[in-house]
C-alpha cells in the first residue's frame, strides 16, 4: 500500500505524532492566533509545532509519488486534552482510521476487519498533525524561502537543509495565520522532489466534532476485530545492538508485534512476532525490523524506493532485517552494517 506509507511519511515521520500532545485550549474553540508572527524560523518551527496539537481543522490531503497520486478525507480537532482523529482514504480501496488519543482504529469495510492498535512512534498507520521536533535543527539548517499560497491561505515556505549526506532535504510550507502546515516535499539530488503532500482544501477553526470519531467506534457489529498484541522493550534486552551509532540517529522506540495486520485482513495466518526498533533525527525515521528467517518468503536481498522511502532487506546470521526509512540508501546500510547479535 505505497500510498498509505507516503501518508506516514507526511503526517508520522515528519510530524512526529505531535497530536498526542496535550491541549490548552477549551473544547469547541479554536485558539486564537499568536498575537505576534514570529520574526525568525526558529519561531516558525515553534509555532509549527504548537499548531500540530492544538488546532481544529479538516479538509483534503493530496499525496503524490512516482507519478501516483492519492487523496483523503482529513479532521483533527482538541477537545481539554482530549485528541481525535479522522481519515477516509478516497482512492483504491475502503479504509478509514479512527484516532482518540494513542487509541487507533483502522476499519477496512470491503474486508468486513478493524484493526484496534495502540500507537506508538512512529505510527505504521496515518496521522493528522503535523510538526518537527526542534532537536532537528541539529541535524539540519531551517531556512526561511519567502512566501507561497496553499489551498487558498497565505503561506510561509521553509527549507530544511540536511548537514550531511545521511538525510534529505524537506520543504514545508506554514499557514501565515496559524503556523499549521499546510504542505511538505521531500527533496532528493539536484533538487528533485520525490514525494509530496498538501492540503487543498482547509477549513482552520471548525467547531470540534469528536462524536465524528467516537461514533463509528460504537458501531463495530458485524465486523471481524483485530487486536495485534505490541510489547515495548529494548534492543540490549532483545539480545541486539548498533555496534557503531549512525550519526544525528537516536533510537525513539523499540517494540516486539505480530507482523503487518494485511495477512490477517485477508483471512491468512499472522506471520511470526517481529522486533521494531525506530531511530529518529528530529525530523524523519529509521525503523529496523527484526524476524526469524522464513525459507519460504526471505529468499534473496531487496532493495526497494518508492517516493522517498528507500527499503533494504537481507539475511543476517538466522534472522531476516528489513530496514525502512525516508534516507539515502547509504543510510540503511549503515544502520544494518552496525546492527550486531549479542549473547
Amino acid at each position: 500500500m505505497p500510498m498509505q506509507r507516503v501518508a506516514g511519511r507526511w503526517l508520522a515521520g515528519l510530524c512526529l505524532l505531535a497530536g498526542v500532545w496535550p491541549a490548552v485550549w477549551a473544547a469547541a474553540a479554536d485558539p486564537p492566533a499568536a498575537a505576534s508572527v514570529p520574526t525568525d524560523a526558529r519561531g516558525w518551527l515553534a509555532r509549527m509545532h504548537a499548531a500540530a496539537s492544538s488546532r481544529n481543522y479538516q479538509g483534503t490531503m493530496l499525496f503524490s509519488a512516482n507519478g501516483v497520486m492519492s487523496s483523503s478525507n482529513v479532521a483533527h480537532f482538541c477537545v481539554g486534552s482530549q485528541s481525535y482523529e479522522r481519515i477516509e482514504a478516497l482512492d483504491g480501496k475502503q479504509r478509514q482510521v479512527y484516532r482518540h488519543n494513542d487509541l487507533v482504529h483502522t476499519v477496512w469495510p470491503q474486508a468486513g476487519v478493524v484493526v484496534i492498535e495502540r500507537r506508538s512512534l512512529p505510527s505504521r498507520l496515518p496521522s493528522i498533525t503535523q510538526s518537527v521536533d526542534p532537536r532537528a535543527l541539529e541535524q539540519y539548517e531551517l531556512r526561511a524561502e519567502g512566501r507561497d499560497r496553499v489551498a487558498g491561505r497565505e503561506a510561509r515556505i521553509f527549507l530544511l537543509q540536511p548537514r550531511d549526506a545521511l538525510r534529505f532535504a524537506q520543504r514545508v510550507w506554514a499557514d501565515h495565520e496559524t503556523g499549521l502546515m499546510l504542505r511538505s516535499d521531500v527533496i532528493g539530488p539536484e533538487q528533485v522532489v520525490l514525494e509530496s503532500a498538501r492540503f487543498t482544501t482547509l477549513e482552520i477553526g471548525v467547531r470540534a466534532q469528536p462524536e465524528s470519531v467516537l461514533q463509528p467506534l460504537r458501531q463495530l457489529d458485524g465486523l471481524r476485530v483485530l487486536r495485534p498484541a505490541q510489547v515495548s522493550t529494548q534492543l540490549e534486552a532483545e539480545g541486539w545492538a548498533l555496534a557503531r551509532p549512525v550519526s544525528g540517529f537516536q533510537l525513539a522506540s523499540c517494540v516486539k508485534r505480530p507482523a503487518t495486520p494485511e495477512p490477517m485482513i485477508a483471512g491468512k495466518p499472522a506471520r511470526a512476532e517481529v522486533l521494531q526498533a525506530v531511530f529518529s533525527d528530529g525530523l524523519t525515521h529509521v525503523s529496523l525490523f527484526i524476524e526469524p528467517v522464513d525459507a519460504a518468503r526471505h529468499r534473496k536481498p531487496i532493495r526497494a524506493q518508492f517516493g522517498a522511502t528507500h527499503s533494504l532487506a537481507g539475511r543476517k546470521g538466522d534472522f531476516w532485517v528489513t530496514a525502512m526509512g525516508d534516507v539515502p540508501p547509504g543510510t540503511l546500510e549503515q544502520f544494518v552494517d552496525a546492527l550486531e547479535r549479542r549473547p
